[in-house]
């Protein structure tokens, strides 16, 4: 078998043989997935500014704080000064040196989640010194009941409820609703007759979604057979017609280095299992976010909005991590392949993470569900809060969905029936 190489000059691409000597037993390979990259330094995140559990308006000094989606600013409801915290991308250096990656970098945010972590979080109300108990399970914020100021959870604690990072709301609930009425009336010609009577897209709401964003520096490598044919022939025999073809086969590698920049990857376990009965993976369905605008934390752009906790480590997105980066990888060397009109058929594949670097992120959707009385499954409407972009999942009415396979089935039998008379003639 004729072995096709060439290096980085050549003009298909960059691309050199890979995976040289002898292949590695058993023992060797599972040794070498085992083998975990030296861990990094961790990047301290704590907004300071609010550590202490009471965000206060710069200007007046109030603690009764809300973000206004129009603006994606926080604005006080006393004085209506507005403002909004430093973005993290310059204030951690989040888009710099991703090339220059070594070991596992972890955000404080991002940290192992304590398997005994207490969801209750309680303070001591700066204003009057009352306790004042956060259930961090529900909420990041609760009013002291004797003096009405709010108190936040704002240090990164080890129950997974505090990220490093906050994408705020940019769409408000208005814009929302008209989103998911229109992608649910294009669909109501085939939607279950129950669902369009109990349809209420007012019912949105809004919640902020746990991702781990990634930067990271990799290379990957692939081998396998590549085939371009050589000649095509058309056999008879009887009535069956038989196509054969010959090809050269040659044995292809590729390689390549690269690096990706705020990989989203999804930070809660429920949203990350596809079989559960549930539609939710249409969430991934809205990426990209533009989380490049995400800001330190702040726990005040939470308020009017619930959240759902991270509850996936680091550690155990590792080989998630690495099977999206070959996938990266795959694409990239796809260009160099052009000459093989019959394709390749990798047989052999390698990702080496040189570096990576993970932050703890809350990214903002708009959220319809319904669950189906027939069969119990839940389905989702979901609106990306920052772009709009609206997918979803609704019921449907299947005996809708037969007659009209039955009518396009019956209007094409008659079309084609009309060609062979008007062709007989």
């Amino acid at each position: 078998m004729p072995e096709e190489s060439a290096g980085p000059s050549d003009s298909e691409g960059p691309r050199r043989p890979t995976f040289d000597g002898p292949p590695l037993s058993l023992e060797e390979e599972i040794a070498a997935a085992k083998a975990e990259p030296e861990p990094g330094p961790s990047i301290e995140t704590v907004n300071v500014a609010v550590k202490d559990g009471v965000n206060r308006c710069p200007k007046c000094g109030s603690t009764d704080v809300q973000l206004r989606e129009a603006t994606g600013m926080l604005v006080c409801r006393f004085c209506r000064h507005e403002w909004t915290e430093e973005r993290v991308e310059e204030e951690f250096g989040l888009g710099e040196g991703i090339d220059q990656l070594q070991g596992t970098v972890i955000a404080s945010g991002a940290a192992d989640i304590q398997a005994d972590a207490a969801d209750q979080v309680t303070f001591k109300c700066e204003a009057c010194g009352a306790e004042v108990v956060v259930d961090t399970a529900h909420a990041l914020n609760a009013r002291c009941h004797w003096c009405r100021h709010t108190l936040s959870v704002n240090q990164q604690i080890p129950n997974g409820a505090v990220p490093d990072a906050v994408l705020p709301f940019q769409l408000n609930k208005d814009v929302a609703v008209g989103k998911i009425r229109d992608f649910a009336s294009k669909r109501r010609l085939f939607a279950h007759r129950r669902f369009r009577h109990e349809f209420v897209p007012e019912n949105v709401l809004g919640v902020y979604l746990p991702y781990l964003v990634v930067d990271g520096r990799a290379e990957t490598e692939f081998v396998g057979r590549g085939e371009v044919e050589t000649k095509r022939w058309t056999e008879k025999h009887g009535d069956d017609t038989q196509t054969f073809y010959a090809a050269d086969v040659f044995r292809v590698s590729r390689a390549v280095a690269f690096t990706v920049d705020d990989l989203t990857m999804e930070g809660s376990s429920a949203r990350a299992d596809f079989g559960n009965g549930t539609t939710n993976n249409i969430i991934n369905s809205i990426l990209p976010f533009d989380t490049k605008n995400a800001v330190k934390w702040n726990a005040s752009y939470l308020v009017g909005f619930t959240s759902e906790k991270r509850d996936r480590n680091v550690s155990g997105m590792e080989p998630e991590l690495e099977d999206q980066l070959l996938s990266i990888g795959r694409s990239q060397v796809h260009p160099s392949l052009g000459r093989f009109d019959r394709g390749v058929r990798w047989e052999q594949e390698k990702v080496t993470v040189g570096g990576s670097r993970w932050v703890a992120m809350y990214l903002p959707v708009w959220l319809y569900s319904y669950r189906q009385a027939s069969n119990g499954m839940l389905h989702y409407i979901a609106v990306n809060a920052r772009t709009g972009e609206t997918m979803g999942s609704i019921p449907i009415s299947q005996p809708k969905l037969l007659l009209a396979a039955l009518t396009v089935g019956t209007v094409l039998e008659g079309i084609v029936g009309t060609f062979l008379v008007a062709a007989a003639r």
